[in-house]
């Protein structure tokens, strides 16, 4: 019963694709200025995700202008963010990606991690062995 209760209060599945650290990706913002509204794009690396459904969280970092790192963090299940969008998965070994604050350069960057889905493998058929 009280799980029930914690669902009914939780916003809805937006829909959103599941994201892990490492990963790159675009998130959509919608910001209000005065009586404006625009969509602005922050795009960089998921260093940090923490807690749990109403209260997930996820810090992305990205490298501005003259190689200023700007950081931000979001709430998952804000209304205020209109979509994510991951472009690339990399390989991690750890929770938080502190440490890429201090590298700058080639030595920021993360091996790419591909994920194989069902129907991308050739069939057995196509592969010519010789």
């Amino acid at each position: 019963m009280k799980t029930e209760l914690i669902k009914s209060v939780e916003a809805p599945d937006r829909g959103f694709p599941p994201i892990a650290v490492g990963d790159t990706v675009k998130v959509h913002v919608r910001i209000v200025e005065g009586n404006k509204e625009r969509i602005q794009v922050f795009q960089g690396v998921i260093i940090r995700h923490h807690g749990g459904g109403q209260n997930e969280m996820f810090t992305v970092r990205r490298v501005a202008s003259h190689g200023i790192g700007v950081e931000r963090a979001f709430l998952y299940r804000s209304p205020r963010i209109e979509k994510i969008e991951v472009l690339r998965h990399a390989k991690v070994r750890r929770a938080q990606l502190y440490y890429m604050r201090n590298l700058s350069g080639k030595a920021a960057r993360l091996k790419e991690r591909r994920i194989l889905t069902t129907g991308s493998a050739p069939a057995q058929d196509d592969v010519q062995e010789g």
